[in-house]
């Protein structure tokens, strides 16, 4: 994500679980805003804009999937996670019916919900950007034009195959930062198994190739994540 903070709208019932996960989230890096039911949580969503969202299932005043309805008629695209203390199987497909990213039975761990939340940020970000109309891009001292599919470096071209062009594309829209293996992997091969998994390790090894000759431009391994594209200023 970008320097700025990620913006949760908390929505829970329970005040003392309500206050330990804003504590906890904002202690991670984040600006949680705390509502104490769907109504309350209503309302700051139409006053502010957030990254995502996070529901209790079971509130006063206005219940969760009633308000991810609500939010969703607002905001087609924002994560909504929800938290219940249900397990029962028709909770799970109301919720994810009413559009959730993911589903959360209590008791949960922290550290369950701070890897779940980044994953459903990561994979959102990824996306958006998916979706962008650039097509040419500053890498460095490279230039590099995706309809083309050339990249320039001092007057020399290098002709990219399509795959190459397509990748190093989605690692130019989400330069310095992790661009996911599984999404990347079903954008341009569609389908994430271990042989197109390990022909995209190739692809990025001829990548690295063309991008020596300027030492500020470097493709990385994000262990169990994906990659990321630094450029240096």
């Amino acid at each position: 994500m970008s320097e700025e903070k990620v913006k949760v709208l908390l929505a829970e019932d329970d005040r003392n679980l309500g206050s330990l996960l804003k504590e906890y989230l904002d202690a991670k890096g984040y600006s949680t805003s705390l509502a104490a039911n769907g109504k309350e949580a209503m309302d700051l969503f139409r006053r502010n804009k957030f990254d995502i969202c996070l529901f209790d299932v079971m509130m006063p005043v206005k219940d969760g999937f009633t308000l991810a309805r609500e939010v969703r008629e607002l905001d087609a695209a924002i994560p909504v996670v929800f938290l219940t203390a249900k397990s029962m199987k028709e909770d799970a497909i109301e919720g994810f019916t009413v559009g959730a990213d993911d589903y959360i039975t209590k008791p949960f761990s922290m550290e369950e919900l701070l890897l779940r939340l980044k994953a459903i940020l990561r994979r959102t970000r990824s996306q958006n950007v998916a979706n962008s109309t650039q097509h040419e891009f500053k890498v460095g001292a490279y230039d590099f034009d995706y309809n083309r599919q050339v990249l320039l470096h001092k007057g020399k071209p290098e002709k990219l195959t399509s795959k190459e062009a397509d990748l190093l594309r989605l690692l130019c829209l989400n330069s310095n930062d992790i661009l996911d293996r599984s999404f990347a992997l079903n954008t341009i091969w569609k389908d994430d198994s271990y042989f197109n998994s390990r022909s995209m390790d190739v692809y990025i090894a001829k990548l690295r190739k063309y991008l020596k000759e300027d030492p500020s431009v470097e493709i990385l391994n994000i262990h169990g994540k994906g990659f990321k594209l630094l450029v240096g200023n």
